[in-house]
Protein backbone atom coordinates (compact mmCIF):
# COMPACT_ATOMS: atom_id res chain seq x y z
CA UNK A 1 0.00 0.00 0.00
CA UNK A 2 1.25 3.32 -0.60
CA UNK A 3 1.19 5.71 1.73
CA UNK A 4 2.02 9.70 1.47
CA UNK A 5 4.51 8.36 -1.23
CA UNK A 6 6.12 5.87 1.21
CA UNK A 7 5.29 2.20 -0.37
CA UNK A 8 4.37 -0.22 2.91
CA UNK A 9 3.48 -3.81 2.34
CA UNK A 10 0.64 -5.11 4.94
CA UNK A 11 2.93 -6.87 7.31
CA UNK A 12 4.97 -5.28 10.48
CA UNK A 13 6.85 -6.26 13.11
CA UNK A 14 5.86 -5.11 15.97
CA UNK A 15 8.58 -5.27 18.79
CA UNK A 16 7.04 -5.60 21.96
CA UNK A 17 7.92 -9.18 22.75
CA UNK A 18 11.38 -9.53 21.10
CA UNK A 19 12.96 -12.96 21.89
CA UNK A 20 15.35 -12.81 25.37
CA UNK A 21 18.37 -15.02 26.65
CA UNK A 22 17.27 -14.90 30.66
CA UNK A 23 16.34 -11.12 31.24
CA UNK A 24 18.06 -10.02 28.18
CA UNK A 25 16.77 -9.35 24.81
CA UNK A 26 18.76 -11.79 22.60
CA UNK A 27 19.91 -8.95 19.90
CA UNK A 28 21.71 -11.49 17.77
CA UNK A 29 18.30 -12.89 17.17
CA UNK A 30 16.83 -9.87 16.79
CA UNK A 31 19.16 -8.95 14.07
CA UNK A 32 18.90 -12.55 11.98
CA UNK A 33 14.70 -11.92 12.05
CA UNK A 34 15.44 -8.33 11.01
CA UNK A 35 17.53 -9.52 8.39
CA UNK A 36 14.87 -12.07 7.39
CA UNK A 37 12.26 -9.91 7.64
CA UNK A 38 13.68 -7.37 5.02
CA UNK A 39 15.16 -9.97 3.27
CA UNK A 40 11.58 -10.86 2.18
CA UNK A 41 10.43 -6.92 1.22
CA UNK A 42 9.35 -6.16 4.59
CA UNK A 43 10.10 -2.65 6.06
CA UNK A 44 8.01 -1.74 8.61
CA UNK A 45 8.47 -1.53 12.48
CA UNK A 46 6.63 -0.84 15.55
CA UNK A 47 8.90 -0.01 18.81
CA UNK A 48 7.68 2.40 21.74
CA UNK A 49 9.26 4.17 24.76
CA UNK A 50 7.20 1.98 26.90
CA UNK A 51 8.76 -1.20 25.73
CA UNK A 52 11.87 -1.90 28.26
CA UNK A 53 15.01 -2.73 25.97
CA UNK A 54 13.08 -2.23 22.62
CA UNK A 55 14.39 0.89 21.01
CA UNK A 56 18.04 0.05 21.57
CA UNK A 57 17.76 -3.24 20.51
CA UNK A 58 16.09 -1.98 17.16
CA UNK A 59 19.14 0.34 16.77
CA UNK A 60 21.88 -2.34 17.26
CA UNK A 61 19.82 -4.66 14.94
CA UNK A 62 18.17 -2.24 12.39
CA UNK A 63 19.43 1.35 12.29
CA UNK A 64 22.91 0.77 12.62
CA UNK A 65 23.04 -1.98 10.28
CA UNK A 66 20.55 -0.90 7.25
CA UNK A 67 20.30 2.53 5.30
CA UNK A 68 17.92 5.12 7.14
CA UNK A 69 15.39 5.44 4.30
CA UNK A 70 15.70 1.50 3.69
CA UNK A 71 12.50 1.29 6.22
CA UNK A 72 9.58 2.63 8.12
CA UNK A 73 10.04 3.02 12.17
CA UNK A 74 7.26 3.80 14.26
CA UNK A 75 7.56 4.73 17.82
CA UNK A 76 5.32 6.28 20.24
CA UNK A 77 4.71 8.57 23.54
CA UNK A 78 3.23 7.14 26.61
CA UNK A 79 2.39 10.97 28.02
CA UNK A 80 0.73 8.85 31.00
CA UNK A 81 3.41 6.55 32.62
CA UNK A 82 5.16 8.22 34.90
CA UNK A 83 4.72 11.91 33.65
CA UNK A 84 3.81 14.93 36.32
CA UNK A 85 4.13 17.14 33.27
CA UNK A 86 4.87 18.77 29.73
CA UNK A 87 8.01 18.31 29.71
CA UNK A 88 7.91 15.30 31.48
CA UNK A 89 6.59 13.72 28.43
CA UNK A 90 8.07 15.25 26.05
CA UNK A 91 11.73 14.29 27.33
CA UNK A 92 9.41 10.60 26.32
CA UNK A 93 10.66 12.19 22.59
CA UNK A 94 13.95 12.85 22.94
CA UNK A 95 14.66 9.59 24.83
CA UNK A 96 12.93 7.28 21.97
CA UNK A 97 15.64 9.63 19.43
CA UNK A 98 18.72 8.91 21.55
CA UNK A 99 17.65 5.11 22.63
CA UNK A 100 16.91 4.74 18.52
CA UNK A 101 19.70 6.53 17.22
CA UNK A 102 17.30 6.68 13.99
CA UNK A 103 17.16 10.39 13.38
CA UNK A 104 13.58 10.71 12.65
CA UNK A 105 10.51 8.63 12.85
CA UNK A 106 8.75 7.52 9.68
CA UNK A 107 5.58 7.11 12.07
CA UNK A 108 4.98 9.09 15.54
CA UNK A 109 2.21 7.93 18.09
CA UNK A 110 0.39 8.91 20.93
CA UNK A 111 -0.24 5.69 22.74
CA UNK A 112 -2.78 4.00 24.28
CA UNK A 113 -5.47 6.92 23.81
CA UNK A 114 -9.14 5.86 25.86
CA UNK A 115 -10.67 6.55 28.87
CA UNK A 116 -9.15 8.91 31.46
CA UNK A 117 -5.26 8.84 29.10
CA UNK A 118 -7.04 10.76 26.12
CA UNK A 119 -7.02 13.72 28.68
CA UNK A 120 -3.43 14.12 29.44
CA UNK A 121 -2.24 14.34 25.84
CA UNK A 122 -4.61 17.27 25.59
CA UNK A 123 -3.59 18.83 29.08
CA UNK A 124 -0.05 18.39 28.09
CA UNK A 125 -0.72 20.11 24.48
CA UNK A 126 1.52 17.09 23.01
CA UNK A 127 -0.75 17.33 19.91
CA UNK A 128 0.71 20.21 19.20
CA UNK A 129 4.11 19.12 20.08
CA UNK A 130 4.45 16.21 17.70
CA UNK A 131 3.29 18.69 15.22
CA UNK A 132 5.63 20.92 15.73
CA UNK A 133 8.25 18.09 15.64
CA UNK A 134 6.54 17.19 12.05
CA UNK A 135 7.45 20.91 10.62
CA UNK A 136 11.08 20.20 12.16
CA UNK A 137 11.44 17.25 10.07
CA UNK A 138 11.47 14.67 12.71
CA UNK A 139 8.25 13.25 12.56
CA UNK A 140 6.97 12.11 9.10
CA UNK A 141 3.54 11.12 10.23
CA UNK A 142 1.42 11.92 13.32
CA UNK A 143 -1.43 9.10 14.28
CA UNK A 144 -2.12 7.66 17.34
CA UNK A 145 -3.03 4.01 18.97
CA UNK A 146 -6.20 3.74 20.92
CA UNK A 147 -7.89 1.15 22.98
CA UNK A 148 -10.49 2.78 23.51
CA UNK A 149 -14.60 2.45 22.42
CA UNK A 150 -16.00 3.68 19.55
CA UNK A 151 -17.86 6.51 20.96
CA UNK A 152 -14.55 7.39 22.64
CA UNK A 153 -12.70 7.47 19.26
CA UNK A 154 -15.21 8.91 17.60
CA UNK A 155 -14.50 12.04 19.83
CA UNK A 156 -10.47 11.88 19.53
CA UNK A 157 -10.87 11.81 15.46
CA UNK A 158 -13.24 14.58 15.49
CA UNK A 159 -11.25 16.87 18.08
CA UNK A 160 -7.36 16.03 16.16
CA UNK A 161 -8.50 15.50 12.66
CA UNK A 162 -5.03 16.12 12.39
CA UNK A 163 -4.34 12.80 13.09
CA UNK A 164 -3.00 10.85 9.58
CA UNK A 165 -3.69 7.17 11.03
CA UNK A 166 -4.71 5.34 13.94
CA UNK A 167 -3.45 2.08 15.27
CA UNK A 168 -6.37 -0.56 17.00
CA UNK A 169 -6.73 -4.01 18.54
CA UNK A 170 -8.15 -5.75 15.74
CA UNK A 171 -9.16 -9.61 15.41
CA UNK A 172 -11.42 -12.12 14.56
CA UNK A 173 -12.11 -13.05 18.78
CA UNK A 174 -12.77 -9.15 19.42
CA UNK A 175 -14.64 -8.46 16.80
CA UNK A 176 -17.80 -8.00 18.10
CA UNK A 177 -16.55 -8.52 21.37
CA UNK A 178 -18.12 -5.19 23.54
CA UNK A 179 -15.18 -4.13 25.85
CA UNK A 180 -13.00 -4.31 22.68
CA UNK A 181 -15.46 -3.32 20.08
CA UNK A 182 -12.74 -4.10 17.48
CA UNK A 183 -15.40 -3.71 14.19
CA UNK A 184 -17.00 -0.79 15.78
CA UNK A 185 -13.58 1.45 15.74
CA UNK A 186 -12.56 -0.05 12.59
CA UNK A 187 -15.17 1.27 11.00
CA UNK A 188 -15.10 4.97 12.66
CA UNK A 189 -12.07 4.72 11.57
CA UNK A 190 -12.75 4.53 8.40
CA UNK A 191 -15.72 6.67 8.62
CA UNK A 192 -13.04 9.70 9.10
CA UNK A 193 -11.12 8.09 6.45
CA UNK A 194 -7.92 7.51 8.46
CA UNK A 195 -5.70 4.33 7.59
CA UNK A 196 -5.85 1.65 10.20
CA UNK A 197 -2.28 -0.06 11.46
CA UNK A 198 -3.80 -3.21 12.92
CA UNK A 199 -2.10 -4.19 16.55
CA UNK A 200 -2.76 -7.61 18.72
CA UNK A 201 -4.35 -9.27 15.31
CA UNK A 202 -3.10 -12.83 17.33
CA UNK A 203 -4.68 -11.02 20.66
CA UNK A 204 -1.26 -11.54 22.46
CA UNK A 205 -0.61 -14.84 20.90
CA UNK A 206 -4.08 -16.81 22.38
CA UNK A 207 -4.97 -17.32 18.25
CA UNK A 208 -2.06 -19.26 17.45
CA UNK A 209 -2.80 -21.34 19.71
CA UNK A 210 -6.42 -21.24 19.97
CA UNK A 211 -9.08 -23.66 22.40
CA UNK A 212 -9.30 -27.42 19.97
CA UNK A 213 -12.63 -26.65 19.32
CA UNK A 214 -12.03 -23.35 17.12
CA UNK A 215 -8.76 -25.20 16.37
CA UNK A 216 -10.20 -28.05 14.72
CA UNK A 217 -12.59 -25.64 12.76
CA UNK A 218 -9.84 -24.45 11.51
CA UNK A 219 -7.87 -27.14 10.68
CA UNK A 220 -10.87 -29.11 9.32
CA UNK A 221 -10.89 -26.11 5.84
CA UNK A 222 -6.91 -26.23 5.77
CA UNK A 223 -4.79 -28.34 7.90
CA UNK A 224 -1.37 -27.04 6.24
CA UNK A 225 -2.01 -23.24 7.40
CA UNK A 226 -0.87 -22.07 10.61
CA UNK A 227 -3.51 -21.17 13.22
CA UNK A 228 -1.86 -17.46 13.56
CA UNK A 229 -2.10 -17.22 10.10
CA UNK A 230 -5.80 -17.32 10.01
CA UNK A 231 -5.74 -14.44 12.28
CA UNK A 232 -3.34 -12.15 10.65
CA UNK A 233 -4.98 -12.57 7.09
CA UNK A 234 -8.39 -11.94 8.70
CA UNK A 235 -6.84 -8.47 9.69
CA UNK A 236 -5.27 -7.92 6.79
CA UNK A 237 -7.73 -8.67 4.18
CA UNK A 238 -9.96 -5.37 5.94
CA UNK A 239 -9.88 -2.27 3.65
CA UNK A 240 -7.93 0.25 4.35
CA UNK A 241 -5.43 -1.50 6.90
CA UNK A 242 -2.06 0.12 6.31
CA UNK A 243 0.06 -2.82 7.74
CA UNK A 244 -0.96 -5.65 10.31
CA UNK A 245 1.54 -5.93 13.25
CA UNK A 246 2.81 -9.17 14.91
CA UNK A 247 5.09 -9.38 17.72
CA UNK A 248 7.30 -12.15 16.74
CA UNK A 249 9.51 -13.50 19.69
CA UNK A 250 11.46 -16.07 17.54
CA UNK A 251 12.74 -16.85 13.94
CA UNK A 252 10.04 -19.69 13.84
CA UNK A 253 7.27 -17.45 14.40
CA UNK A 254 8.89 -15.19 11.92
CA UNK A 255 9.45 -17.60 8.81
CA UNK A 256 5.65 -18.91 9.77
CA UNK A 257 4.33 -15.03 9.01
CA UNK A 258 6.46 -14.57 6.07
CA UNK A 259 5.15 -18.25 4.61
CA UNK A 260 1.58 -16.13 4.25
CA UNK A 261 2.50 -13.03 3.98
CA UNK A 262 5.36 -12.55 1.53
CA UNK A 263 2.31 -13.17 -1.41
CA UNK A 264 -0.81 -12.35 0.90
CA UNK A 265 -4.07 -12.85 -0.57
CA UNK A 266 -6.91 -11.75 1.25
CA UNK A 267 -9.69 -14.10 3.08
CA UNK A 268 -11.56 -15.84 0.14
CA UNK A 269 -15.83 -16.10 1.00
CA UNK A 270 -15.58 -19.82 2.22
CA UNK A 271 -13.06 -18.62 4.78
CA UNK A 272 -14.72 -15.52 5.89
CA UNK A 273 -17.37 -18.00 6.87
CA UNK A 274 -14.82 -20.29 8.71
CA UNK A 275 -13.67 -17.36 10.59
CA UNK A 276 -17.35 -16.62 11.84
CA UNK A 277 -17.67 -20.24 12.82
CA UNK A 278 -14.60 -20.60 14.67
CA UNK A 279 -15.68 -16.82 16.15
CA UNK A 280 -19.00 -18.47 17.59
CA UNK A 281 -16.77 -21.23 18.99
CA UNK A 282 -13.96 -19.01 20.63
CA UNK A 283 -17.44 -16.81 21.99
CA UNK A 284 -18.57 -20.02 24.20
CA UNK A 285 -15.25 -19.98 25.77
CA UNK A 286 -14.94 -17.80 28.92
CA UNK A 287 -11.34 -16.34 28.84
CA UNK A 288 -10.06 -13.50 30.25
CA UNK A 289 -8.58 -11.25 27.62
CA UNK A 290 -5.74 -10.35 28.98
CA UNK A 291 -3.05 -9.61 25.84
CA UNK A 292 0.03 -9.35 28.18
CA UNK A 293 0.72 -5.64 27.25
CA UNK A 294 1.28 -5.52 31.08
CA UNK A 295 0.28 -1.97 31.54
CA UNK A 296 -1.63 -3.23 35.08
CA UNK A 297 2.07 -3.61 35.85
CA UNK A 298 3.24 -0.63 35.32
CA UNK A 299 0.90 1.04 38.14
CA UNK A 300 0.25 -1.86 40.49
CA UNK A 301 2.18 -0.87 43.87
CA UNK A 302 2.28 -4.52 45.02
CA UNK A 303 4.08 -5.43 42.11
CA UNK A 304 1.33 -8.60 41.71
CA UNK A 305 2.22 -10.63 38.64
CA UNK A 306 -1.36 -9.95 36.98
CA UNK A 307 -0.92 -11.05 33.44
CA UNK A 308 1.10 -13.82 34.57
CA UNK A 309 -1.48 -14.73 36.73
CA UNK A 310 -4.17 -14.69 33.96
CA UNK A 311 -1.90 -16.59 31.95
CA UNK A 312 -2.54 -19.16 34.18
CA UNK A 313 -5.78 -18.60 34.61
CA UNK A 314 -6.37 -19.05 30.61
CA UNK A 315 -4.57 -22.22 30.84
CA UNK A 316 -6.66 -23.72 33.55
CA UNK A 317 -9.56 -23.04 31.34
CA UNK A 318 -8.50 -24.34 28.22
CA UNK A 319 -6.87 -26.81 29.32
CA UNK A 320 -8.62 -28.41 32.96
CA UNK A 321 -4.62 -28.97 34.17
CA UNK A 322 -4.55 -27.32 37.48
CA UNK A 323 -0.65 -28.99 37.62
CA UNK A 324 0.31 -27.68 34.45
CA UNK A 325 -1.62 -24.03 35.66
CA UNK A 326 0.74 -23.82 38.56
CA UNK A 327 4.12 -24.38 36.48
CA UNK A 328 2.80 -21.51 34.74
CA UNK A 329 1.83 -19.42 37.37
CA UNK A 330 5.32 -20.19 38.65
CA UNK A 331 7.13 -19.15 35.82
CA UNK A 332 5.21 -16.04 34.89
CA UNK A 333 4.64 -14.73 38.09
CA UNK A 334 7.45 -16.04 40.72
CA UNK A 335 10.15 -16.89 37.95
CA UNK A 336 9.63 -12.59 37.40
CA UNK A 337 9.65 -11.67 40.77
CA UNK A 338 6.43 -10.98 41.08
CA UNK A 339 4.07 -11.28 44.15
CA UNK A 340 1.43 -13.79 43.86
CA UNK A 341 -2.86 -13.01 43.70
CA UNK A 342 -3.34 -13.54 47.10
CA UNK A 343 -1.35 -10.24 48.21
CA UNK A 344 -3.59 -8.18 46.08
CA UNK A 345 -4.66 -5.25 48.21
CA UNK A 346 -7.15 -4.60 46.28
CA UNK A 347 -6.58 -1.06 44.98
CA UNK A 348 -8.21 -0.65 41.34
CA UNK A 349 -5.05 1.30 39.62
CA UNK A 350 -4.63 -1.81 37.50
CA UNK A 351 -8.88 -1.35 36.05
CA UNK A 352 -7.76 2.04 35.49
CA UNK A 353 -4.83 1.51 33.44
CA UNK A 354 -6.22 -1.90 31.46
CA UNK A 355 -6.59 -1.37 28.09
CA UNK A 356 -9.02 -4.82 27.95
CA UNK A 357 -11.06 -3.48 30.62
CA UNK A 358 -10.78 -6.55 32.92
CA UNK A 359 -12.41 -6.81 35.97
CA UNK A 360 -8.98 -7.40 37.36
CA UNK A 361 -10.25 -7.60 41.32
CA UNK A 362 -12.77 -9.92 40.35
CA UNK A 363 -10.27 -12.26 38.37
CA UNK A 364 -7.37 -12.07 41.40
CA UNK A 365 -9.98 -13.60 43.89
CA UNK A 366 -11.14 -16.25 41.53
CA UNK A 367 -6.94 -17.19 41.12
CA UNK A 368 -6.73 -17.21 44.24
CA UNK A 369 -9.66 -19.54 44.60
CA UNK A 370 -8.69 -22.00 41.74
CA UNK A 371 -4.74 -21.56 41.93
CA UNK A 372 -4.62 -22.04 46.10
Amino acid sequence: MSYLGQEIKKFGFGLMRLPKLGENIDIEQVKAMVDRFLSAGFTYFDTAWAYPGSEDAIRQALVERYPRESFQLATKNAAWIQCHNREDAIRQFGTSLDQSGAGYFDFYLLHNLGAGRTKVFDDFNMWDFVLEKKQQGLIRHVGFSAHATAEELEAILCAHPEAEFVQLQINYADWENPAIQSRACYETARKHGKPVIVMEPVKGGLLANPPEPVADILRQVNPDASLASWAIRFAASLEGVLTVLSGMSSLEQMDDNLSFMNNFTPLTEAERSTVAEAQKALAAIPLIPCTVCDYCAKVCPENIGISGTFIAMNYLTLYKDKAAALTWEGWHVGGHGKKRAAECIKCGECEKACPQRIAIRVEMDKAVESLS
